[in-house]
């Protein structure tokens, strides 16, 4: 997907947006005495796409200055008059590429593949992309040689003529003003009051003049469609069309949602009766179906393809509708519960009374064995490469996916391969990323990467008319949930505390009290039953030079009868999906067509 794109002619700059894009108000365009600003998503109000883009422009374009990144989802090019700036907003949401070569930049787009040369791929990504179990990627490799990723927060800066000056990765404001406290956070009734203000901040951030809100009957999105049904806490303006978008499953496992779903719609609809509930059939619809186009056409590898099928439907019947912006309840497991990591705090700090009474709170609350929770929660966070080796060798007992964890070498992944491609290094990488020196912060900023929809979303941006937007991961809900003490957000027995007492005026009863929620594990195995011989076919008849080069075809075919057989866990099923989808993607690479409709030039230098 390509919205908008710079290169150079004669020594000067030529930025263009995609016209369709444009005309959709999916990209904004603005020009100053100060410069010239292409912005994909919006900045600072989804409803004043052209003020925030203009504001980034002013902002950033004064000579020496150094401000922080607006909250939004975006991604833009600013062409000043002695500077040329590449940015994204903290949560990444809409990527952006550059072409550089001996420190000069020659192209920038928002498209890997309209940069990239299918002849020449960057075989570190891919061991990368095979590490670890993200949904969307976070380091600076992409699949071709050559081609860099400005990073979630990032700010590259280019000389008018393209040479690389520098990159600085920046905050957003909201998410380091850790000292705008609404009331007193250490208590749970204060803490409730801080999260709520927050979420109905970021909520009233991303209501369009049609916004849907996928609702699925859990806790998550229920507040967010309630909050986006409710009156502005704010100057936030909220009038609007809301559509009330779910799937309903009649039969198997998830037919057992369906009295949350009606109940949640019916809540949602006493605060806004006008609201419309869109309730899409998903009884036929099975992970891996339609494989080969959800996997392959999209600009780099997705590794959560096999779930597109479910979310494809849902974003076709919201573009049907006309909708402008998607709200979701995706983040809220990682930020709004409370952070079993900070065990590793305590354990790091010296506080073993603490952190003793603490786990043990911990294994009653979630009857798991006090033992199975400080290894998860400290010993896995101080030594993840050797924890997840030893029981690798205890559970894999002669299967493929027995054991395997986030880090390490799948099997199917040829040992030369990941030797002379940095497999090992990789793990490192991706292990102090999810952890990092202080886990229980940087279980907030992996909490970015987990929304699975996303790269679904961005890939069929110019279609539907529409990006998702993920209120929970808000650096302003971020922000507040990071500087709460364990003690506000614990409650044993009692996932996501905080949220239920933020939400208890509008949360109904029963959606408000529950703690389990059924898994859409029904949904796979009927996939693979449905295509796991399609995809072991998939695998064997793959003519890329490079998946062979790359993995043992053979074992990679055993993994998936050992999934459709059911052995192996929710990770290690990750790591097969998504090299399942790298393989369908290189195959697509020869017929994978750049289309462009209509390029609109925003800038031409002289």
């Amino acid at each position: 997907m390509e919205a908008l794109g710079l290169e150079w002619a004669g020594g000067a700059p030529k930025l263009w947006t995609d016209g369709a894009m444009t005309r959709q108000g999916l990209v904004a365009t603005v020009s100053s005495p100060a410069g010239t600003a292409a912005v994909v998503g919006w900045a600072g109000s989804f409803r004043d796409r052209g003020t925030g883009a203009r504001r980034l422009l002013d902002d950033f374009a004064r000579p020496g200055a150094a401000p922080r990144l607006p909250t939004g989802d975006y991604a833009a090019v600013l062409v000043c008059h002695d500077r040329i700036l590449l940015m994204r907003d903290e949560q990444a949401r809409i990527p952006l590429f550059y072409r550089e070569s001996g420190g000069r930049v020659s192209l920038v787009s928002t498209s890997a593949g309209r940069l990239g040369d299918t002849a020449e791929l960057e075989r570190r990504y891919f061991c990368r992309s095979l590490t670890g179990n993200m949904a969307q990627p976070h380091s600076e490799l992409t699949p071709f040689a050559g081609v860099h990723r400005v990073l979630g927060g990032e700010v590259v800066e280019l000389s008018l003529t393209g040479r690389l000056r520098g990159r600085t990765l920046r905050r957003a404001g909201q998410a380091d003003d850790r000292s705008s406290v609404a009331s007193d956070g250490r208590r749970p009734s204060g803490a409730a009051q801080d999260l709520r203000l927050a979420l109905e901040n970021a909520v009233g951030r991303r209501m369009g003049t049609m916004t849907a809100c996928h609702v699925s009957g859990g806790t998550d999105s229920t507040s967010i469609a309630l909050l986006a049904a409710g009156p502005p806490a704010s100057a936030q303006d909220r009038s609007g069309d809301l559509v009330l978008l779910a799937g309903r499953f009649g039969t198997g496992e998830l037919a057992g949602e369906q009295p949350y779903l009606d109940e949640a719609m019916e809540a949602i609809r006493r605060h806004a009766p006008a609201a419309r509930p869109v309730v899409v059939d998903a009884d036929d619809v099975a992970d891996f179906d339609d494989f080969e186009h959800h996997a392959g056409d999209p600009d780099e590898p997705h590794a959560h393809a096999f779930r597109a099928p479910f979310w494809s439907r849902l974003h076709t019947a919201a573009a049907d509708l006309g909708c402008d912006t998607l709200l979701t309840g995706c983040g809220a497991d990682p930020v709004a519960d409370a952070n079993p990591l900070h065990l590793h705090g305590l354990a790091r700090t010296g506080q073993l009374r603490r952190l003793t009474k603490q786990a043990r709170a911990w294994a009653a609350g979630s009857e798991r064995g006090l033992r199975d929770v400080v290894s998860a929660y400290v010993v896995q966070p101080a030594l993840p490469l050797a924890t997840e080796r030893i029981k690798g060798l205890v559970r894999r007992r002669g299967t493929v996916l027995g054991g395997l964890g986030a880090f390490a070498r799948p099997p199917w992944l040829r040992p030369g391969f990941a030797r002379a491609h940095g497999c090992r290094e990789a793990g490192i990488a991706e292990s102090r990323f999810l952890f990092g020196h202080e886990p229980e912060q940087s279980l907030y900023d992996a909490a970015n990467y987990v929304a699975a929809p996303d790269p679904l979303s961005w890939h069929h941006a110019g279609q539907n008319g529409f990006f998702l937007s993920h209120p929970f991961l808000d650096p302003e809900v971020v922000a507040t949930m990071r500087r709460l003490p364990a003690e506000a957000t614990f409650r044993p027995g009692r996932p996501k505390a905080v949220l239920r007492e933020a939400m208890a005026d509008l949360l109904p009863p029963r959606i408000r009290d529950r703690t389990v929620k059924i898994p859409f594990n029904d949904v796979y195995a009927r996939g693979l039953r449905a295509h796991g011989e399609e995809l072991v076919d998939l695998c064997r008849s793959a003519r890329h030079p490079l998946v062979t080069e790359m993995f043992d075809v053979e074992t990679l075919c055993r993994a998936v009868r050992e999934a459709q057989l059911g052995m192996g866990d929710a990770c290690a099923w990750d790591r097969m999906n998504s090299s399942l989808a790298l393989v369908v993607w290189l195959e697509g690479l020869g017929r994978r067509r750049r289309a462009q409709d209509g390029a609109v030039r925003v800038i031409v230098g002289s």
